[in-house]
Parts: structure tokens; sequence; C-alpha cells
């Protein structure tokens, strides 16, 4: 295939895999498409590890990295050790995951402790990007508003092109004009952070919008897990597709066993836009743990980045313990992922995926082709 994005990031499919799990992005690399690493979650030092291995392991197939620095968030311009945010989370939050926890027979001990390690902040984001400029990557990719410019600095200087992710058309122009090169049009669809447009709306009025601008090629996201979604996309002017959820229950992921399970055997209705894991609206499958953070007696989430420390270590534990085969735990089991979720049941091989992905492609191009007459 050939598309703008292939050109500018040397691939054979015009298809990005984002994924925290670096077993995941070299296979993705390997096979011909691009491996993104979501990379707002390590340390440096675990950065460098992961990013070693995957260098290792790619032999020199192109692959980026992702690390979000938000554009607003509590404590932005604050150097904030972990007491101090810890001082930020309510009483009334604490105790409603407590309650959650314990009526589902799961001990409360320790719930409404915050995660050890603060990532979201900018002096954070710039330590992680001096890590990821000093391995080969081919991409730098920032969401949840324009990065900052110290990123943007970095990525020209190391001559590495920076995407964005965006889920309305004034959100493209204010990127395109602060200097992005690739534009992720994010759907509702999609799994995690995402805004309320259909992808099938807000592609083409992506491109559309940044046109009298300048040329920046914009990648389709949102609930496209299959090669004629990504055929789709093309046919509405996109140069390839962003992808997330499809990684998840493959046999490279480490998504939590119990939480494949549950997303092989959910539908497209099975997921919901909630605030109660990180305090922005993401896209998640549906449990017990979402139904009550939207529930009439519900505190409400914090801001970000107080409800991911809030709830991160709460919900580690479900999975430990529902991996177990506690009930409750089975129930509150929750995990970012997409509409696309109702087409994905199977667990496969990340390869097998791409291979699938790349004929399912072609079946549709055919398919396209044969409308158009001699």
């Amino acid at each position: 295939m050939k598309t703008p994005i292939c050109d500018m990031l040397g691939i054979d499919l015009p298809l990005l895999a984002f994924s925290h799990c670096r077993d995941v992005v070299a296979a993705v690399s390997n096979a011909g498409g691009f491996g993104v690493l979501g990379a707002s979650t390590h340390t440096p030092e675990q950065l460098e590890r992961e990013l070693a291995w995957i260098d290792e392991h790619t032999r020199g197939k192109p692959y980026g990295a992702d690390i979000l620095v938000p554009e607003k968030f509590v404590g932005k311009g604050e150097d904030l050790d972990v007491a101090a945010i810890a001082a930020m989370i309510g009483q009334p939050q604490r105790d409603f995951v407590a309650a959650l926890l314990e009526s589902r027979g799961i001990t409360a001990d320790g719930a409404g402790a915050p995660a050890p390690q603060v990532t979201i902040s900018e002096r954070a984001g710039e330590e992680l990007l001096d890590v990821a400029f000093a391995h080969p990557i081919k991409l730098i990719a920032s969401a949840l508003g324009t990065p900052p410019p110290f990123m943007i600095e970095r990525a020209r200087a190391s001559g590495v092109p920076i995407a964005a992710l965006v889920g309305a058309r004034e959100h493209a122009i204010r990127q395109v004009n602060a200097g992005v090169d690739i534009l992720v049009a994010a759907g509702t669809e999609a799994g995690g952070h995402c805004g309320e447009v259909t992808t099938m709306v807000l592609v083409p009025e992506v491109i559309e919008a940044i046109r009298p601008i300048r040329e920046v090629p914009v990648l389709a996201a949102g609930g496209i897990v299959t090669g004629r979604q990504m055929a789709a996309a093309i046919a509405l002017g996109a140069a390839g597709a962003w992808t997330g959820s499809v990684w998840l229950t493959t046999e490279e992921a480490e998504t939590a066993p119990y939480t494949k399970h549950k997303m092989i055997a959910a539908t497209s209705r099975d997921t919901i836009r909630s605030t109660s894991r990180t305090g922005k609206p993401s896209r998640q499958l549906k449990s017990g743990w979402t139904a009550a953070w939207e529930g009439e007696g519900s505190p409400g989430a914090l801001p970000m980045p107080l409800q991911s420390l809030l709830s991160e270590p709460a919900l580690r534990r479900i999975d430990a313990l529902a991996e177990q085969g506690h009930p409750g735990a089975r129930e509150l089991a929750t995990y970012w992922v997409g509409q696309g979720v109702g087409l994905m049941n199977k667990a496969t091989t990340v390869r097998d995926v791409v291979y699938e992905w790349a004929q399912d492609f072609a079946e549709a191009a055919e398919r396209l082709a044969a409308t158009v007459n001699d």
C-alpha cells in the first residue's frame, strides 16, 4: 500500500497500533505496520528498559512512543509530590471506593490511598521525552490537548514527526496551527479518552477544516478493528488508521486475563463513555465499577490526575482477584475499549491480526473498485 503516512513513516501498511504492551508494539512493526508504545504510565527507568527491548526485537523496523502531557490538569505548573497530591483527593471519593469494594466482598484496606507514582506533569513529560529521543523512535504522539512547546521543539530538533489526537474540528485547527505533523481524528467509538462525534463524521470534517491551513495526514481512529473499516476511512480521505482496542485481546497483550474474556464476549453496546477511571470522559467496558460511579449515590469523579490516582490501585486489585475467580471482582472488572469490541470475538496473535487486516482491506478495495463503471 502507498499512502502519505506510509511514505512518512516508512511502513508497508498504514496501520498504527497504540499499545501499553511492548510485545504488541514490536509484533505490529515487524509485521509491516507501526507500533506505538503508550509510555505515560512509565517512570524514565521503566521506559528505558521497554524501549531498549523494542529496539532489540524490531531490528530496525520503525516504531513510536505516546507520551501524555495534558493541556489541563490539576496541579499544572506546580511541583507536587505524592503527599501533596494525596491531600487533594476528597474524602467522599475515598469512602465511595472503599464502600464499593466492600459491597462486592473485597477488603477495602488501603483502597483510598493514591497510586505511589505521579507521572502526569510537564516535568515528568520532559524526562520521558529525554528517554524516548535517546532511542530511534520514528514518531512521538500526544493526546488531551495541544502538545506543549517543549515537546514540539524536541520533535523538530530530532527530525521526528509529532502526532496529536483530536475529537473535534476546532481541536484539529488548533493542533495544525501549533505545528503538529499528523492528526489522529478519534471518534466517540474509540476506547480511552474520546469526544462526542462519530468517526464517520469526524474524519471528513477534520480534513475539510485543516485544508486551508496546510496539508497534514489524518489518521482515522475510533471503533476501527478490521481492514475493511480502514478501507472506508481511506475512502473518506484518511491516510490510514490509528488503532488500540483490537490489540487488547491478542495473545501478546498484557490485558488482565479475565478482562480479555469479558471483551471477547462483549457486544458493541457493552461499552460506556465514563469519567470513572481518569476524571475525563473515556470509553471502557460497562461494569459494576462504571455503573456505581454513574449512579445516584456517586460523589462524582475527581479531575485528572486525581481520579486516576484513586482508581488505579483499586482496579489493579480487582483485576488480580477477578483472575482468581472472585465473583465481586469479576463484576467490577473493566478496561478501556472501543465499540469495535463487538467485532473482537476471538483471541489470536498480533501477526495474524495484521495479515487478516491486510487481506480484509484488499477485498474491500476490490469491492469498491467493482462499483466504478469502466
